[in-house]
């Protein structure tokens, strides 16, 4: 990294306020800013912008299957995937009714007419997608007080759209490469003796691409392809995978965990067992790994090691 760097940024728009009401913000250009339209009246609030970079990033995971995201104060809320929007959605929902209220709900292809009606059931404060039906759209902004986005960026395109993330600290300005890491072939392995069921598989994969979006330390449960329980930032692991079990509507049988960071203790597996989760995906590389593996094969759970750590602080 070169030993001086120039941010040049150019002011978009000055914002109502920031996270709160006492703090002056502002939006500003940096290189490139995606390419979206606001289709709706009331204008993006500091907190509407960081909600909406969490749904797009999430939606750009699944950018080729219909997806259902619902994301509140930056973590998602719950997530699903199903043959069209409105199964996505109502499986999205139905895994976590309470949080979704007045969340962010993102979309990754065109809402229709039978969406936009269950969507305005509830109470949002913003829908995101590539594009709206017209009767979608006339539909949705019967709720004035609801944000509409249409993304013209291609979803595809958006994990790799920022390269860099920059906070200003007392200490300094601290700059990392974006965390765009996806599953390597030479690290994504399956470490223990039973292997995973397909439907296993891809229900820890799904599940994996999620835990990296969500703040550490991160759990998600998730069962037929929609997570049913989602646990940030917490202090310990232990305590995340009890809360993210405890947040479940339904039943945690044949479910999966995953973790966006290495298990080192084997008070998790123990915990998965007692529920009845049948397979857990996880960073590894704990001084306890053996410990862990072990009695993940004692108890026949399948799990398996991605190599690759998601922490978000």
């Amino acid at each position: 990294m070169d030993n001086i760097k120039t941010l040049e940024m150019h002011k978009i728009t000055d914002l109502k306020y920031g996270e709160n009401p006492h703090q002056k913000a502002s939006l500003y250009e940096y290189n490139k800013s995606l390419d979206y339209e606001l289709l709706s009246l009331r204008e993006l609030t500091y907190n509407n912008i960081l909600d909406s970079t969490t749904a797009i990033e999430i939606a750009s995971e699944f950018y080729d299957v219909h997806s259902a995201i619902i994301v509140k104060h930056a973590n998602p809320a719950s997530v699903a995937l199903a043959k069209d929007l409105t199964s996505a959605w109502g499986k999205a929902f139905d895994s976590d009714p309470i949080s979704s209220f007045g969340g962010c709900a993102a979309f990754t292809k065109k809402v229709d007419i039978k969406l936009a009606k269950m969507l305005t059931d509830i109470y949002l404060s913003m829908i995101i997608a590539p594009d709206f039906d017209e009767d979608a759209l006339l539909e949705l902004k019967q709720n004035k007080s609801l944000k509409i986005m249409k993304i013209n960026t291609p979803l595809k395109d958006i994990s790799r759209f920022c390269d860099e993330e920059i906070k200003i600290t007392p200490f300094g300005m601290l700059v990392q490469e974006k965390d765009m890491k996806d599953f390597d072939t030479k690290t994504f392995k399956v470490i223990t003796k039973r292997k995973p069921e397909q439907k296993e598989a891809e229900d820890m994969i799904f599940a994996s691409k999620i835990a990296k979006h969500v703040k550490s330390n991160a759990i998600v449960i998730a069962h037929d392809l929609r997570t049913i329980g989602i646990c940030a930032g917490q202090t310990n692991r232990i305590s995340a995978v009890e809360i993210a079990i405890n947040k479940v509507c339904d039943s945690t049988k044949d479910a999966v965990i995953a973790s966006d960071g290495a298990l080192n203790t084997k008070d998790t597996v123990q915990i998965a067992v007692q529920n009845r989760i049948s397979g857990i995906i996880q960073p590894a590389g704990s001084l306890k790994d053996k410990e862990i593996i072990e009695t993940a094969d004692k108890y026949g759970i399948t799990m398996i090691s991605t190599g690759i750590r998601h922490f978000k602080h």
